[in-house]
């Protein structure tokens, strides 16, 4: 995670929010590196551009980083025979600006006067650069540009005893989000932010305890899922697989992101009780119901829009038609050097079924609209293949926002919905209609009965700029006055 203030989407980037990382860790049982590989598989989705892993085998810790995918850098028997013991940790990250390169790649590791300590994290510091410059002024050297290592430097500088007391201690300090997983020389230690906006899990595998961001991490390797690592909450599993936990920062109302639901998650994951499939299959029947269209047609815009395309279709009593197909083999479109070659990208990740769509009123169902850009040039498609009508479907409300709590948001003035109403989105996607599900249609899909809004269920603030924690670095100026947290009601 880049601290706040890098530019965490430029022109250069695609029109997709994207989670900026997963982590996975396993304690007991043998060839631990080979199974964190084999679950950073599952987690892929969470971040593309980078993995590492850290093992311990009891007396040393071993680290492997690299650039790209999890099967490009741990696919192989001598890269996993790098990493031996029966503990291990891993992490795969979305790169920034600013932010790409092996030294930001996790786990990030330090010999504290403690023993060793190594550190995965998914989420963000929203006090990081608050927090650096004064322990810079002390002496502190940092050695990446991730807000991560603020908490090794909190914890090295702690006064307290012991290596919990002094992680306690550094996370009293930090304000945002954070899924941590932690290793240490007598075992690891999983947490969660007291509003649990990032997803953790915990499950067993025989003798081994397993933690990881989605519970199909947990699938992949063949672990039973036992439970959420509670908001707040610390799960300490030693060595021999004794487990503890600690609920240091007293009871909180839990604040999870509800875009784990809408986009991040993969589908087959399962999140406090609820298929996120089935939820995004409900957020279609919901838009449906609110937004409702005279066509032929439902087209997902795949992949993330298709199961809310299965929903409106089935409440709309439309067909559902794969009207724009996919290619698996094209990375993503901000890697590309020019708008040329961008715009060229568009079109090979995705291309019209113009057999589907001639002639046809479609309903396009997508999961966000960012900046509006993809968005524009989808319709163009549809047109171009043929479609009469092309009507666009939201599973989400408006993103009007940026998110500070770890996924990769445009700044405020380049989301769309932040500079124009619905109407004016839809005149320049040049769509004939547009909808959003409404932020209380989107809690009734995930089994609210509706937007609490004394104290929102979800954090939600990406909708609403409502925001559950301070923004120390993000400052008053950058959050308008009526939209900022209030200082008596911070978290």
């Amino acid at each position: 995670m880049p601290f706040l203030g890098s530019p965490l989407f430029t022109d250069a980037d695609g029109d997709k929010l994207h989670e900026e990382c997963g982590v996975f860790g396993v304690v007991g049982g043998r060839d631990a590196a080979a199974i964190v590989a084999l679950g950073l598989h599952a987690l892929q989705h969470r971040g593309q551009e980078a993995v590492g892993i850290t093992s311990f085998d009891g007396l040393e810790f071993y680290s492997r980083r690299g650039i790209g995918h999890v099967a490009q850098n741990f696919s192989s028997g001598p890269a996993i025979a790098e990493l031996p013991g029966i503990m291990a940790s891993g992490h795969v990250r979305y790169s920034t600006t600013g932010g790409s390169g092996l030294r930001n790649v996790q786990p990030l590791f330090a010999d504290l006067a403690t023993g060793g300590f190594a550190i995965a994290h998914n989420g963000n510091i929203s006090n990081a650069m608050h927090l650096k410059r004064d322990l810079v002024r002390r002496g502190a050297i940092f050695q990446s540009t991730s807000d991560t290592e603020v908490i090794i430097h909190l914890v090295a500088t702690s006064r307290y005893p012991t290596l919990l007391d002094k992680l306690v201690d550094a996370l009293r300090m930090v304000e945002g989000a954070y899924s941590l997983i932690c290793m240490t020389n007598h075992g690891m230690i999983a947490c969660r932010d007291p509003l649990g906006i990032r997803p953790l899990v915990m499950g067993r595998m025989g003798d081994s305890v397993i933690f990881s961001s989605e519970t199909v991490g947990l699938d992949i390797v063949g672990a039973d899922f036992v439970r959420e690592v509670e908001p707040g909450e610390l799960i300490q599993v030693s060595l021999d697989g004794t487990v503890t936990t600690h609920r240091p920062f007293g009871a909180q109302k839990a604040r999870p992101c509800i875009f784990e639901y809408v986009y991040f998650s993969r589908p087959d994951s399962v999140m406090e009780g609820r298929s996120v499939y089935a939820a995004r299959k409900a957020i279609g029947v919901q838009l449906a119901m609110e937004s409702p269209a005279n066509a032929d047609l439902v087209v997902p815009v795949p992949d993330s829009g298709t199961p809310a395309a299965i929903g409106y279709a089935e409440q709309s009593r439309l067909p559902f038609e794969l009207g724009i197909i996919r290619s698996h083999y094209v990375g993503r479109t901000f890697i590309q050097p020019s708008d040329g070659a961008r715009n060229a990208d568009v079109k090979r990740k995705h291309n019209a079924n113009r057999a589907i769509v001639q002639g046809k009123r479609i309903v396009l169902i997508d999961d966000s609209i960012v900046r509006g850009t993809t968005s524009l040039k989808i319709v163009q498609m549809m047109r171009d293949a043929g479609a009469s009508e092309v009507h666009m479907r939201i599973a989400s409300p408006p993103t009007s926002h940026s998110c500070f709590y770890g996924v990769d948001t445009p700044e405020r003035s380049k989301l769309l919905a932040a500079r124009m109403d619905v109407a004016a989105m839809a005149e320049f996607i040049q769509a004939d209609s547009l909808a959003f599900v409404s932020i209380d249609g989107l809690y009734r899909a995930v089994g609210e009965a509706n937007r609490d809004a004394a104290c929102p269920q979800f954090c939600d603030a990406c909708f609403s700029g409502e925001y559950p924690t301070r923004l120390t670095d993000v400052g008053e100026r950058d959050v308008p006055a009526q939209l900022a947290f209030p200082v008596d009601k911070v978290a």
